[in-house]
């Protein structure tokens, strides 16, 4: 049944017309341009005003479809942009071609505008359009005015030009200072991050964006910021100082930084200075108090810049860590000789290990919040290696996993087997390569010293240790290097008591392996061979449900189903489609004469014949006993028939070797094809097999179609 075509409500037809204004009205704009109009005012007349107004109408719809359009946000396509520039630059045009050339600087004005705020496609195409409505009204049919229209064309293109340059470079510098300010704040905190020790002093992690790591580490700094503001408010208000601040460690152990201080004068270093010099330097080297008091004023007191306040009395105590390491410094002064005594002393004390509680509870936190997401990531590798159902669904799990777990830059599967009684080695995955190591995938390599063929052969992980020369140790073989690398750890892929495979891990960091880090990657392995196993368990189990075990083609209940999925494209689409059925010629007898050993060798010949000389999209399939079945989509009648009489041709001259001497087989084959002969697939496949009987009562040996039979049919009717 053919269906009619739909034919458009009122309601987009409407929408259709009034969609249509902005570009008809400049369109007729553009035309009675051309055509001399708007010359003056002396020569407007209905006509012209009535372009005004509608231009005026289009402008304002143009803009108005925009406005809504941005509301929702809609995508401004280029047809939006063209419609409400368009308008515009005919509005322009109107009022220089009545006013006179004087007034043509409000095209440069307009131009600069557009390329300035609108995407560049649709700003290049409107320049085009200016330049065009120009000629129109600076040349005005003449050539008079060449100069004039060269001039413009040349301005209209700088300026436009131009001013895109300049706002193109104002909004990259705005981005590049905006960029810049965000990194140095990061950087700041990353280097406080540091300090604390809340992250490794070498960490070369960047900080591009504000990832949930990131803004952790930003609350635990400005957490323990917060603990040190307190404690030196308590320790100025208690000890009744005139300075009281506090000084640690940077990252480098060698110099020291104010973090916080409470004091009247600015003179307090803000720059990094020594950590050895002076009477803090004294401190830290003693890892003990100090107390002094002069009222000549101390000596040492290396805090203040060149200029700063006489100190008469001091007390500094070190921040210490239980197991005796020195992170820093409190430091209290006095402008007075007031000497500190031994209760300030001990309150001082007090403050520095509650600014150092705080900075342990922190980076505890940190740790706990580490081990967690560490955690996580493992249970995910799991439950993704739980899900892969297929053998290339498990190494993409296994790899991402293990890449995300460790933070490797480099891994790989590979996969043993035997062939020949020898083991072969496979790479079936990589990850962390350029795309010529990526081209490694699949390629297979025999048993020998490697790495990966140690692993397989003694089950334990290598290498043991670290190894020095890291980019000549062999991994999989001699002719495969990989570079680069500083850590390198090989785990084999263990299932009961067989070895699968191994899994490569690599970093280019030499001490990217912690023990826990190995342990967790060691696990994955363990499941990964449990999946891989269960994959290719699941494989063979779909294959020998779907295919038949002697000629390996598929069997017959899987023919049908991928029958129905081709008929529903074929109707879908109205394509055609072909049945093919075939049965080898005599059959009874090669199995009576030869045996049925033979019988089985020709038919799995037969098999491998048709599935090669069959194109990639046929589905091949075995139909019963001797019998084999094709479905061939996007093919009609004749086109079927030529790839049948190749099948056959080819049938024809394989000769079999038996133990009674060569055998020479032949076929016949029916075909049926839709919607020429049926619409159903039972209908198909009935007509193909009364077509292979037909050519079997006919003389065996050859190809027949629905239509061949029939005409076949009409001749004999005739002839009886």
């Amino acid at each position: 049944m053919t269906s009619l075509p739909s034919v458009p409500s009122a309601a987009k037809l409407v929408r259709a017309f009034f969609r249509a204004i902005p570009a008809a009205v400049a369109l007729a704009t553009f035309v009675h341009l051309a055509r001399g109009g708007f010359r003056g005012l002396h020569t407007l007349g209905w006509t012209e005003a009535a372009l005004v107004v509608g231009l005026l109408v289009g402008i304002g719809m143009a803009a108005w479809r925009r406005a809504m359009r941005s509301s929702v946000g809609a995508i401004i396509d280029l047809r939006d942009d063209l419609e409400l520039g368009g308008g515009l630059i005919s509005a322009a045009f109107i009022v220089v071609a009545i006013g006179g050339t004087e007034l043509f600087p409000i095209v440069y004005l307009l131009m600069a505008f557009l390329v300035a705020f609108l995407p560049r496609n649709a700003g290049m195409t409107l320049l085009g359009v200016a330049l065009v409505y120009d000629g129109l009204v600076t040349l005005g049919g003449t050539v008079v005015n060449v100069t004039g229209f060269l001039t413009h064309t040349l301005f209209l293109a700088l300026f436009a030009g131009l001013y895109h340059l300049v706002l193109s470079a104002r909004m990259a510098v705005a981005k590049r200072a905006e960029s810049d300010a965000v990194q140095k704040r990061i950087r700041e905190v990353e280097e406080r991050a540091r300090t604390f020790r809340l992250v490794s002093s070498g960490t070369q992690d960047s900080f591009s964006g504000m990832s949930s790591d990131e803004k952790w580490l930003v609350a635990s700094v400005k957490e323990i910021e917060g603990a040190v503001h307190a404690a030196l408010e308590i320790a100025e208000t208690g000890l009744r100082t005139d300075t009281c601040a506090a000084f640690l460690l940077t990252s480098d152990d060698r110099s020291l930084k104010l973090y916080d201080c409470r004091s009247p004068t600015e003179r307090v270093q803000r720059e990094k200075f020594n950590a050895g010099e002076g009477i803090i330097g004294g401190v830290l080297k003693r890892r003990a108090p100090v107390r002094m008091n002069s009222p000549q004023g101390l000596k040492g007191v290396t805090y203040y810049e060149s200029g700063g306040p006489t100190v008469q009395a001091l007390l500094a105590v070190p921040i210490l860590e239980g197991s005796g390491l020195v992170r820093g410094v409190l430091v209290a002064d006095k402008q007075k000789n007031e000497p500190f005594t031994d209760q300030d002393e001990k309150l001082l004390t007090t403050i520095a290990g509650e600014v150092l509680r705080s900075i342990e509870v922190e980076r505890v936190m940190s740790y706990i919040r580490k081990t967690r997401d560490e955690k996580d990531r493992f249970f995910r590798a799991i439950e993704e290696l739980n899900r892969a159902g297929s053998p290339d669904q498990v190494f993409v799990a296994v790899l991402e996993s293990t890449r995300q777990l460790a933070g490797l830059d480099f891994c790989a599967v590979t996969l043993v087997s035997e062939q020949e009684g020898k083991r072969v080695h496979r790479v079936v995955r990589m990850s962390g390569v350029t795309a010529q190591g990526k081209a490694m995938e699949g390629r297979t390599f025999p048993d020998n010293n490697g790495l990966v063929a140690n692993v397989v052969r003694y089950g334990a992980p290598l290498p043991g240790r670290d190894i020095k020369a890291m980019d000549r140790q062999v991994i999989f073989d001699e002719e495969t290097q990989v570079r680069g690398l500083g850590a390198l750890k090989i785990f084999p892929l263990v299932a009961g008591d067989r070895i699968l495979g191994t899994l490569v891990a690599g970093s280019r960091k030499k001490a990217a392996f912690e023990q826990d880090v190995l342990r967790m990657i060691e696990v994955i392995a363990i499941q990964a061979a449990q999946a891989v196993l269960r994959a290719q368990l699941y494989e063979q189990m779909e294959k020998m449900a779907t295919t038949d075990g002697l000629t390996g083609l598929l069997n017959h209940r899987t023919f049908q189903s991928r029958a129905d999925e081709i008929l529903a494209q074929a109707r879908r689409y109205n394509r055609k489609c072909s049945i093919v059925l075939t049965d080898v010629d005599h059959f009874k007898n090669v199995n009576d004469t030869y045996g049925h050993p033979t019988g089985d060798q020709v038919l799995k010949g037969v098999a491998r014949i048709i599935k090669t000389l069959a194109r990639d999209t046929d589905v091949v399939a075995r139909y019963g006993g001797e019998e084999f079945v094709m479905v061939m989509p996007e093919t009609d009648a004749h086109g079927a028939k030529v790839i049948a009489e190749r099948i056959r041709e080819a049938v024809m001259a394989e000769v079999f070797q038996t133990e009674m001497g060569p055998l020479r087989i032949t076929m016949s084959l029916g075909i049926s094809t839709f919607p020429d002969n049926g619409q159903e697939k039972q209908q198909l496949i009935d007509l193909s097999d009364q077509c292979l009987y037909h050519s079997k009562r006919n003389g065996r040996n050859q190809a027949v179609t629905v239509a061949q039979m029939q005409g076949g049919r009409k001749l004999q009717a005739v002839a009886e």
